[in-house]
C-alpha cells in the first residue's frame, strides 16, 4: 500500500493538500455535478441505506450525509451514528460519499475521526471525502465540555486537520498541541490516498481557513463572496453546497411539510452554533413563518423554482450541488429527478 511521507510533511497550513480524489478534479473544469443529500436528521439507518441505493439507481453519483448527535428539532426524529451508516452504504452502492459535515474538535477527538475516515475511505475504495466544520453546541456539548467561542473553534479545527493528516501519512504520530495530544498513535489500515478534507465556512474567517487548509469548500447557500474569499486565500478544490427542496403534487402541503420539519433552517446567525437542544431550536424557529419557508425552499411539483436556485448556485461558483428532498415522498422524488428534474438541470448546467 502506498504511504505518504512521514508526519512532519504535514506541518504547516497547506501541507498535505495535493491529493484530492480524481473523480472530483473535473469540477475545476466548469459545469455542475449533482448529488443527493442523505438527511440523518429525518431518516433511520435502514432508510438512509435504501435511499442511497435509490439515488444511485436514479442517476446520482455523489452523496452527502449529515453527521449529528441530535436532530435540529424533535419532529425530525432521527440521528443515527454516521460511521456505521457509511459502512452500510459502501457495501450497497458505488456512490462517492462525503460527510456534511463532521466536527472533529470536541465530542470526538480528531485522532478517532481520522481512524473512522480512513476506514470509510478503504470501504468506499477511495470514494470518500471528509467534510469538517466547527460544529454546533447542539451536538458537541453532550459530554459536558465547554463550548468555545468561534475563533477558538477555528483554531481547534486547524489543529484537528493537522492531526488527522499526520495520522493518514502513516507511521507513529506524537502531537502535543494547544488543543490536542496524541501519543504513540499509528493507523495501520490506511487508504492508498488520504481522503480529501472539505472545510465548511460560515463567515470570512472560516472561508480563509478553508482556503488555507482545505481540499475544497462546503457551503449551505450560494454565497459568491465566500467562494471568492476561499479562492483568494489559496482554495483550489471544488465548492459543494446543498439545496433543500420539497417536491410533491400540492404546493401548500409541501410548504407545510418543509416548515414543520425544517423551519429551523431559518434560525439566523450564531444561534445555530450556540443553542444546545432541539427544543431550543424549535422555540427559536417559531419566529420563522411559512411564508419565509416558501420563499427559501422550492416547494411543489414544478421544476421552475428548483432551477432558479440551481442558477443561483451556478452563479456563486458551486461545483457540486446536493439535493435534499424534505419529507416522506422520497421514492416519488427519485422518479421526478430521473424523468424531469435531472435532464432540466443538465440543460442549464453545461
Amino acid at each position: 500500500m502506498g504511504k505518504r511521507k512521514g508526519p512532519d510533511t504535514h506541518r504547516g497550513s497547506k501541507a498535505g493538500r495535493e491529493h484530492g480524489h480524481p473523480r472530483r478534479e473535473d469540477a475545476k473544469n466548469g459545469g455542475l455535478r449533482l448529488g443527493y443529500k442523505l438527511s440523518s436528521e429525518e431518516r433511520s439507518p435502514r432508510e438512509l441505506v435504501r435511499y442511497a441505493r435509490l439515488a444511485e439507481e436514479s442517476g446520482f453519483s455523489f452523496g452527502l450525509i449529515s453527521d449529528h448527535f441530535h436532530p435540529w428539532v424533535d419532529r425530525q426524529g432521527q440521528s443515527p451514528f454516521v460511521w456505521s451508516v457509511i459502512g452500510a452504504i459502501a457495501a450497497s452502492t458505488s456512490l462517492h460519499v462525503g460527510t456534511a459535515v463532521t466536527c472533529p474538535i470536541v465530542r470526538i477527538h480528531p485522532a478517532i475521526v481520522a481512524h473512522a475516515a480512513a476506514t470509510s475511505a478503504m470501504l468506499l475504495d477511495g470514494r470518500f471525502e471528509l467534510g469538517v466544520g466547527t460544529g454546533e453546541a447542539l451536538n458537541e456539548h453532550v459530554l459536558g465540555d465547554r463550548w468555545p467561542p468561534a475563533d477558538v473553534r477555528l483554531e481547534m479545527l486547524e489543529e484537528a486537520v493537522e492531526v488527522m493528516r499526520a495520522l493518514w501519512a502513516g507511521g507513529v504520530v506524537d502531537h502535543h498541541g494547544a488543543h490536542y495530544t496524541v501519543e504513540n498513535a499509528r493507523l495501520y489500515s490506511l487508504p492508498d490516498t488520504p481522503p480529501p478534507v472539505m472545510v465548511s465556512a460560515f463567515g470570512p474567517h472560516a472561508a480563509q481557513l478553508a482556503g488555507r487548509i482545505g481540499d475544497g469548500l462546503v457551503m449551505t447557500s450560494p454565497d459568491r463572496d465566500t467562494v471568492d474569499l476561499f479562492r483568494s486565500t489559496g482554495g483550489r478544490g471544488p465548492v459543494s453546497a446543498s439545496l433543500k427542496v420539497c417536491w410533491g403534487p400540492d404546493v401548500d402541503e409541501c410548504v407545510d411539510t418543509a416548515h414543520r420539519l425544517w423551519r429551523s433552517s431559518g434560525v439566523p446567525g450564531e444561534l445555530n452554533q450556540v443553542l444546545p437542544m432541539p427544543a431550543h431550536f424549535d422555540q427559536a424557529a417559531t419566529l420563522v413563518t411559512k411564508e419565509a419557508t416558501a420563499e427559501s425552499t422550492p416547494c411543489g411539483p414544478d421544476v421552475g423554482p428548483i432551477l432558479e436556485q440551481v442558477r443561483a448556485h451556478l452563479g456563486a461558483g458551486v461545483d457540486f450541488l446536493y439535493l435534499n428532498q424534505i419529507g416522506p415522498r422520497q421514492d416519488e422524488f427519485f422518479e421526478f429527478y430521473a424523468d424531469e428534474l435531472g435532464p432540466a438541470i443538465a440543460d442549464i448546467a453545461r
